[in-house]
């Protein structure tokens, strides 16, 4: 009887410590579950903040750089721009000067016939005054419109042989290249008495 009753009572007792195990698995199951849910909340703020602080401070940097470009590239480009105008302007203003006579070559028009007045006041002859007192004095008042006129000639090609400048920059450098080349050719013909000669006494 002893024999039987231990074998019967051995399985059951087998099982019921299998069943009091599996329950205590079940039991503690929930309780890690919760605790592995909790780090997994706990955990991710923190990257989440991380990622988002990398992706702020990467959207700042660039946009620092790109603030940077722009700080550079417009001032550079407004700077060379308004250099390159006010030069086309003053191209344009010394050819039409160079066109119309200056007030320097007025100066020296006046002396050049006060020096031939002294010159031959004595005993110069009709050619000798001619020469001296007119002659000399057309000479240097288109050797001065000459050099305005190579002057607005170098600065309008200045100007356009240098690249990236607006339109109206580029206009008025031609407009002050043509101008100076017209001006230095006039200049040119007038002092070598190409244009008009000199007056003789017989005439």
């Amino acid at each position: 009887m002893d024999i039987r009753t231990t074998g019967k009572t051995g399985p059951a007792e087998r099982d019921e410590k299998h069943g009091g195990a599996a329950e205590a698995t079940t039991a503690g199951d929930p309780a890690d579950t919760l605790d592995a849910d909790r780090d997994a909340e706990e955990a991710a703020p923190v990257g989440e903040d991380t990622d988002s602080g990398a992706d702020s401070d990467s959207g700042s940097g660039a946009d620092s750089d790109s603030g940077a470009d722009s700080d550079s590239g417009p001032g550079a480009d407004s700077g060379s721009g308004v250099g390159a105008g006010a030069a086309a302007v003053v191209s344009a203003a010394l050819g039409a000067v160079a066109l119309t006579g200056t007030w320097a070559g007025k100066v020296v028009s006046e002396r050049e016939t006060l020096v031939g007045q002294i010159k031959t006041s004595g005993s110069g002859t009709p050619t000798q005054q001619i020469s001296e007192i007119y002659g000399d004095a057309w000479h240097s008042t288109a050797l001065v419109n000459g050099v305005f006129a190579l002057i607005a000639l170098i600065v309008a090609v200045a100007v356009l042989v240098l690249p990236r400048h607006p339109s109206w920059v580029r206009a008025v450098a031609v407009a002050g290249a043509v101008l100076g080349g017209l001006g230095l050719l006039l200049s040119a013909g007038t002092y070598f008495d190409l244009f008009l000669s000199l007056p003789t006494a017989g005439s």
